[in-house]
């Protein structure tokens, strides 16, 4: 089995730039911004035959509203803007299945193939080396392999934006995070918004709640969890709740409906994504961290002939984090917004990734 895989073997702003530094990186320690990174036109002849896109959902799977669906939206984006053959797959609840994931659809002639969390790191890497005339990528981990490209995001620097937007509106001088699972990513999330947050009112209160402990994915599809972990906010005094948990933000809409709060929405514009109408209007904006451009830029890069090795950070510079604006309730604080976004991106102000 193993010797039939070795024979067969990257939004205004960001929109077509490439994602690779293609042959400019011979290393897998190599890296740079989505900004800096060379255009597909520059690198070598596109692959021959057809373009076959695989993806591995991360635990959820299609259909979280969230993370997931902002890769699946990158993903149809090949499909129609590239003519891709896609195939997406999801794995257990408890995640254990994903190296079976990456291996099925490389059996099935995808290339290149992109696992979608940094769960994925591990099986990324393994998988890439029994399939070296493979491309792979993987959202929110580094690059590990010469044939793996890192597609990483600043999640601190949009959530520091978010805090400084829930610092803005409050009236309580109050506010909530729940993170899906206590880990460095998710904590990244954390310490940029409770920044943001005391960049504005450096004496604001912010309650910490994480769903399940690092290793423990179930907190990211638990909108009964997220629920009452908001409900306790909110009766403690917080008027708005940020939420980082996937499929369990569900719960901590519900929460803010119910209490007559407002509620931040994360990945994707969460107003528009969530179909149930009385929970829209709750949440006042999203961190929205884009994982639909980064997919589609490194499989656009993917059919211009560049190869990976390298990683790529999306950052507040190229537009790859932001704050959502459907319905208009961030707008009056705009000028605010964009003053501290300027400092982040002049440097002026540097966001912590740990709280």
């Amino acid at each position: 089995m193993l010797g039939k895989r070795f024979n067969r073997m990257a939004i205004g702003s960001v929109a077509g730039v490439m994602l690779m530094a293609a042959a400019a990186c011979g290393g897998s320690g190599g890296g740079t911004t989505a900004s800096e990174a060379p255009s597909a036109g520059a690198s070598s002849e596109a692959p021959k035959g057809a373009l076959k896109v695989g993806l591995a959902f991360d635990v959820g799977g299609r259909g979280d509203k969230s993370f997931n669906d902002a890769a699946y939206a990158g993903l149809e984006k090949a499909k129609t803007d590239l003519g891709a053959d896609i195939k997406e797959l999801s794995p257990a609840a408890d995640g254990s299945n994903r190296g079976d994931l990456l291996r099925q659809l490389a059996d099935a002639g995808y290339n290149p193939i992109i696992g979608v969390g940094f769960a994925y790191g591990d099986d990324i890497k393994k998988t890439a080396a029994e399939y070296p005339d493979i491309q792979f990528a993987v959202v929110d981990s580094a690059s590990n392999g010469p044939n793996v490209t890192g597609l990483l995001f600043a999640e601190e620097q949009g959530s520091y934006l978010a805090g400084v937007a829930a610092a803005s509106k409050t009236k309580a001088d109050h506010l909530g995070f729940v993170g899906g699972v206590e880990n460095d990513l998710i904590k990244k999330f954390q310490a940029g918004f409770v920044a943001g947050a005391k960049s504005v009112k450096p004496d604001i209160k912010v309650d910490i709640k994480y769903l399940s402990p690092d290793g423990d994915f179930k907190g990211f599809k638990d909108p009964a969890s997220g629920k009452v972990a908001a409900e306790k906010m909110y009766q403690d005094g917080a008027d708005i709740v940020y939420h980082a948990s996937g499929d369990s933000g569900l719960g901590v809409f519900q929460a803010a409906a119910a209490a007559k709060k407002k509620a931040i929405g994360v990945d994707s514009d969460q107003r528009q994504t969530v179909k149930e109408a009385d929970l829209q209007p709750v949440i006042m904006t999203s961190m929205l961290k884009r994982v639909d451009v980064g997919v589609f830029e490194f499989i656009k890069a993917f059919q211009g002939g560049a190869k990976g090795g390298t990683n790529v950070t999306y950052d507040l510079k190229v537009d790859g984090v932001g704050l959502s604006t459907t319905g208009g309730e961030i707008d009056d604080i705009k000028d605010k917004l964009d003053a501290a976004k300027k400092d982040i991106v002049d440097g002026k102000i540097t966001v912590p990734s740990k709280p």
